[in-house]
């Protein structure tokens, strides 16, 4: 009921207002979001790099229907990849990338535009990823509803024609995932694990937390049991030793898979996983768009309500 609510608030644009503006959501920003504008986000990505992390960062923003919104978006991300080819921060870690790549919602590059919205999308994906690949960086296919994964999995299909080390995304609360993972986890491919954080019908996905549990690990021994590259987005500490402990099952080093997780959350266990040998990428979203991705990240477990208030006066 509560994750039905929340998510109901995500879209409601008074509700968004009143938070938005609302004195504690700027500690709420600052804890959880890499900040408003390119020049934030690369500084967030050089700290977490220089403390021995790697970074995803997210451009904010979605469902896009307007063509200059998207192409603005595009560019956005072009100026990203510059500056964090360019900056240096030289003297401790050297070029924030190959450590940094960037994670792209299709439906903020064009997917959901009218008529040929997945070409729109398409052509401003393969932009990405081709600035990406001349400053040694990647690009992850972020996931979205239920509605879109076919449409994402058919252009990442047509960017892995050039850009094979284009990453893929699959949610264990959908129940096509399984099979996904099985198409997926073929040589060299990067695929991100993760619960998934939108509102679907009993139809497609499972509903309880068990249900959705069962099927990350599920998922997880098909990635492991693969030939690609797998990588744990979750701060369960349950999964994560279930993933470290079938990871040494399938006999895979340290390096031949990672976790993730998202910026603000658990930074403790991200160092300590860090410092254990683990690849550890942390999820860096920025931007002024914030609203509707932190409302999902509440309501991916309402127990996150209390989580996120409580970590507003705990670094841990």
């Amino acid at each position: 009921m509560l994750r039905s609510v929340i998510l109901s608030a995500s879209r409601n644009q008074r509700i968004e207002h009143l938070v938005s503006t609302a004195p504690v959501s700027r500690s709420v920003v600052r804890r959880f979001l890499g900040g408003a504008n390119t020049d934030a986000a690369v500084a967030a990505a050089g700290r977490l790099i220089a403390g021995g992390l790697t970074v995803s960062l997210d451009h904010l923003g979605e469902d896009t229907t307007d063509l200059a919104h998207a192409e603005a978006v595009t560019t956005a991300y072009l100026e990203l990849l510059t500056a964090l080819h360019r900056e240096a921060l030289a003297e401790l870690v050297g070029p924030l990338t190959p450590r940094a790549e960037v994670s792209v919602k299709l439906s903020a590059v064009g997917q959901a535009l009218p008529g040929d919205g997945e070409k729109v999308a398409l052509e401003h994906a393969r932009r990405i990823c081709a600035a990406a690949r001349a400053v040694d960086a990647a690009v992850t296919l972020d996931m979205e509803d239920h509605t879109t994964t076919d449409s994402t999995l058919t252009i990442l299909t047509e960017l892995r024609a050039d850009f094979p080390e284009t990453g893929a995304v699959v949610q264990s609360y959908l129940r096509r995932t399984e099979g996904d993972c099985r198409d997926l986890a073929s040589t060299n491919s990067r695929v991100r694990l993760c619960k998934g954080a939108y509102e679907e019908p009993p139809s497609v996905a499972y509903r309880s937390r068990d249900e959705v549990d069962r099927s990350y690990v599920r998922c997880l021994n098909i990635l492991l049991h693969g030939a690609g590259y797998p990588m744990f987005a979750t701060h369960d500490p349950r999964l994560i030793e279930i993933a470290a402990a079938r990871a040494r099952y399938y006999r895979r080093t340290k390096d031949q898979f990672e976790f993730q997780m998202l910026y603000g959350i658990r930074p403790d266990e991200q160092r300590r996983l860090a410092r254990n040998g683990h690849t550890v990428r942390v999820y860096v979203p920025y931007g002024r768009e914030w609203y509707g991705y932190l409302m999902r990240r509440l309501a991916e477990r309402p127990s996150n309500v209390t989580f996120f208030l409580r970590s507003l006066v705990s670094k841990g």
